[in-house]
């Protein structure tokens, strides 16, 4: 399967500590399904601390999905609660709790409408039954997160497109 992941700088080796502590699935490297949506993403990267626009193509090997031995976590391609408060627990910056590492997590992006209805949650003008409601009219772009040096282990870099 093919992946891609967007940035603003050239790297030769994924160094997962570059990745900011309380992203989506927590602190790693992500991909995504969608080469525009990876454009997206550096063109983002871009505007917010400048460099050159990147996008790095990596075969996945999928295979890897049925290994017992790695610590895998996949979410329906729908907003859902259980995803809603992973990524919650995992961006919490006011809960220092221990977050799980797993190898690899695969699941949906969370746009600023998830975040929106989460602060909701947070300040109680939403309950779980009406956040969940509203998550389910969401589709998001899925994203693959690998979190440990072994997940990456299964990545190949293919391809480096230039913007």
């Amino acid at each position: 399967m093919k992946l891609f992941h967007g940035t603003n700088e050239y790297f030769e080796v994924i160094d997962l500590s570059k990745g900011s502590k309380y992203k989506d699935f927590g602190q790693g490297f992500y991909l995504t399904s969608e080469q525009s949506t990876a454009m997206r993403m550096a063109k983002k990267r871009i505007a917010l601390f400048g460099g050159t626009p990147v996008v790095f193509e990596y075969d996945f090997d999928e295979s890897c999905l049925m290994n017992k031995d790695l610590n895998i976590l996949v979410f329906p391609k729908k907003a859902t609660i259980e995803w809603a408060m992973f990524i919650d627990r995992n961006r919490s910056r006011q809960h220092h709790v221990d977050k799980t590492v797993e190898d690899i997590v695969i699941g949906p992006i969370a746009n600023d409408g998830v975040a929106y209805l989460l602060e909701r949650f947070h300040e109680a003008t939403k309950t779980i039954e009406e956040l969940a409601i509203e998550l389910q009219d969401k589709y998001l772009d899925q994203q693959y997160y690998f979190g440990t040096e072994r997940a990456l282990t299964y990545l190949k870099r293919t391809n480096v497109i230039s913007l």
